[in-house]
């Protein structure tokens, strides 16, 4: 088990409170803490990010003592966690997956690069037993360097390129479909626009072959889970459920190139807390029913039914879409009317324009402001064009309010039919809308994102050296003293001589 206890901390007045309680005073926080090391009492210490407690901006840090087998232990396991958060108002807040991170990490010791690693009590002994964490853990980002060989004659470093080498290795053949050989040796050039990149990558048979992996992987997680899904019955333990959720999809992604499996865990678990928890709640409480609840306005009139556990797009999506598509292709027409609207009024709106008379204050243009012009210069010829304009925005007008008044009956229906087949639910259709159609898809689409991360971050940092070394100086400088030249051209032609 993880155990998390204070760290040793002063209490403003030279001295320090130990866990314990117990107060020193002088110098024996240092001789505390070299007693402690040398006793190998001291198992780990976590480095947290900063701004994560109200009161205090400062990094916390979880010191974790054990005493069994401290006079067998030869160093203290140490993790930097100080770079995993997100923003949370105006604080730091640790998501699941930098929580679970640390407590796999710790526990099965692992050591990974710039992240945490074994520190040898020689090691600590050298530090004078200081236990600052960046002592011991460079967690620094490497810096990008800027190759001024490349500046001046252009072409991209190979060992930026060759730096990307956890792509080619997923991806081996990609790196020739982009870069070729540069004039001298150590540089390359890319094959194709930096604006291509993107679609490159995308398109390349290796990247795709990469996706189905993926995409396979939670296929099977999925396989073996649905019908677990499908079992929930009232009485059973939600919190047992994503525990086992999400650790089997943790293992399934583990090893995966590219993709952290930790990302892919949090998706999971904010999809939980977002919405599925409350399903989930639901149903280990009432059962597999769809419930309806009546939405009323301020008067107490109801104004609408909705099921929170199965939302009536879903319905929508699997049983009426010809219905849907029917008000959609309504609305499509509804748009374009809309838009012939405004493209005359554009044409003809404004002063003196052929529209200005039936537009009122606020700039719009009623149908009754149009029939009452149109009887005001019907019989007038000098105003033919107007009175044609007016008649086509009428005729627009009559439309759009025909097509409104369908959408509105349409739309009446399919809610009567939607509304009558919550009650038709069967058991099995229930778990078919819940699992099948809501919340598998909702994570596969999350995970799908992750491919999407993958291709971006590797698109932009190969724009971002293509851009950095497009234009070597030399051609820069001759192309300001072209321009230079063309500047003072023109200004000797202006008179204005220096």
């Amino acid at each position: 088990m993880l155990h998390m206890v204070r760290s040793l901390k002063s209490n403003g007045k030279g001295a320090i409170i130990l866990p314990h309680g117990v107060l020193f005073r002088g110098n024996a926080e240092a001789e505390i803490r070299k007693n402690l090391i040398c006793k190998g009492i001291i198992k780990g210490i976590i480095g947290l990010p900063p701004n994560l407690f109200f009161g205090t901006g400062i990094p916390a840090c979880i010191i974790v003592l054990d005493k069994e087998n401290a006079e067998n232990r030869q160093g203290i396991f140490m993790i930097d966690a100080s770079k995993g958060f997100v923003k949370d108002g105006n604080k730091n807040r640790l998501r699941e997956q930098d929580i679970h991170k640390i407590v796999d990490v710790f526990n099965k010791q692992l050591e990974v690069a710039k992240y945490s690693r074994m520190v040898p009590v020689q090691e600590i002994e050298a530090n004078e037993y200081n236990l600052n964490i960046p002592r011991y853990i460079d967690s620094q980002e490497e810096e990008d360097i800027q190759d001024i060989e490349a500046h001046l004659l252009g072409g991209i470093p190979k060992r930026d390129v060759e730096a990307l080498s956890d792509y080619w290795q997923v991806y081996p053949t990609l790196q020739q479909e982009l870069f070729e050989a540069a004039d001298r040796p150590g540089y390359l050039m890319l094959k194709i626009p930096g604006s291509e990149v993107k679609a490159c990558i995308f398109a390349h048979p290796e990247f795709i072959s990469y996706g189905k992996d993926i995409q396979a992987v939670f296929e099977t997680w999925q396989e073996k889970h649905t019908p677990l899904l499908k079992a929930i019955q009232p009485g059973d333990k939600p919190k047992a459920i994503i525990h086992a959720l999400s650790e089997d999809l943790l293992q399934a992604f583990t090893g995966k190139s590219l993709i952290d499996k930790y990302d892919v865990y949090q998706h999971l678990m904010t999809y939980w807390v977002e919405s599925m928890k409350d399903d989930v709640y639901i149903l280990v409480e009432d059962g597999w029913k769809a419930e309806l609840k009546a939405v009323t306005n301020k008067k107490g009139v109801v104004t609408d039914y909705i099921c929170e556990l199965i939302p009536k797009e879903l319905m929508i999506n699997r049983y009426f879409k010809a219905e849907q598509a029917a008000i959609e292709e309504l609305e499509t027409k509804k748009d374009e009317i809309v838009r012939q609207q405004e493209e005359l009024q554009e044409e003809h709106g404004g002063e003196e324009g052929l529209l200005e008379e039936v537009t009122n204050d606020s700039g719009k243009i009623t149908k009754a402001n149009v029939n009452d012009r149109i009887k005001v210069i019907k019989n007038d010829a000098t105003f033919a064009d107007e009175l044609k304009v007016l008649k086509a925005y009428l005729k627009l007008i009559e439309q759009e309010a025909e097509i409104s008044k369908q959408i509105k009956v349409l739309t009446q229906f399919l809610d009567n039919y939607v509304l009558t087949k919550y009650g038709d639910l069967t058991e099995d259709e229930i778990k078919t809308l819940v699992v099948d159609d809501k919340w598998m898809p909702t994570l596969r689409q999350a995970i799908a994102s992750e491919m999407d991360r993958i291709s971006q971050r590797l698109t932009q940092r190969i724009k971002e050296l293509a851009e950095r070394y497009d234009t070597p100086l030399p051609q820069l400088t001759s192309k300001v003293e072209e321009l230079t030249a063309k500047v003072e051209g023109h200004l000797q032609r202006m008179g204005l001589v220096w």
